[in-house]
């Protein structure tokens, strides 16, 4: 199957509509159209490690969660570091798809994979303006908010957590990975009393318990890394011949 067949195929079970208006997702960059797929790279971000990885191993495709192209390029110039990235799989002929917004919506996509990573039971789709990205859903048993917290840890792997408690025990949570600052007000509008996220910033934060929702940040890596399992497993099956890997992108530590 070709680049452009399988892009095909993959925009069937992840359609581009339910992209969101800002973004800039799909087929990033296609050296040729028409090579064939038998060995293809899944990442969360399309770094210059995954670029040597996928390069050095002789992949064909890299699918990736975050655009490689979200800003239009002014010029091909090696001094950017995305021009450069971009060069670089032009000259060793690798295509790049990034599914960004759709993949956070879709059914089994990061957040319904989230909310089930997080035991989350009766889940349902929220959002704001007509973006149906979040999810939210019940614990089995209220939990404090320290507990559910180690659970996000001892879950997602992530090394910390940064909460912003609200004094109200945790049982209807909602979700969103990567940046969900703009979803508090979906999650509000759930009923929810904790909604967790990537990164949803200080200004926001600090208003929790005038809001009336606890706030959690995991990290944006650690609330969307498994999508990488999700584009492997979509890959094997349109291609069950394909070989696929997934590349940690992650370059954040805690020092």
């Amino acid at each position: 199957m070709t680049v452009k067949q399988f892009y095909e195929h993959l925009c069937d079970r992840v359609s581009p509509s339910l992209s969101c208006e800002w973004d800039n997702d799909g087929l990033m960059l296609t050296p040729d159209g028409e090579r064939e797929v038998h060995r293809v790279l899944c990442t969360l971000d399309v770094t210059e490690d995954a670029v040597g990885y996928a390069e050095e191993y002789g992949f064909d495709l890299i699918i990736s969660h975050h655009p490689l192209l979200f800003r239009p390029l002014r010029s091909l110039d090696p001094d950017n570091h995305i021009a450069r990235k971009a060069m670089r799989l032009l000259r060793a002929g690798i295509s790049v798809i990034s599914l960004h917004t759709r993949a956070d919506a879709v059914i089994d996509g990061v957040n319904d994979r989230l909310a089930e990573m997080l035991g989350l039971t009766a889940v349902s789709m929220f959002g704001e303006g007509g973006e149906m990205i979040g999810r939210v859903g019940d614990l089995p048993t209220p939990m404090s908010l320290s507990e559910f917290a180690a659970h996000v840890k001892s879950v997602l792997g992530c090394p910390m957590v940064l909460a912003a408690d609200a004094d109200l025990p945790v049982q209807r949570v909602a979700v969103c990975g990567g940046d969900g600052k703009d979803f508090v007000a979906g999650a509000l509008s759930t009923g929810a009393d904790t909604y967790l996220s990537g990164r949803i910033g200080y200004n926001v934060m600090v208003e929790a318990p005038e809001m009336g929702i606890n706030l959690l940040e995991a990290g944006h890596y650690f609330t969307e890394t498994h999508i990488t399992a999700f584009f492997a497993e979509l890959t094997n099956e349109i291609i069950p011949s394909a070989e696929t890997e997934e590349f940690s992108s992650n370059v954040i530590s805690c020092l």
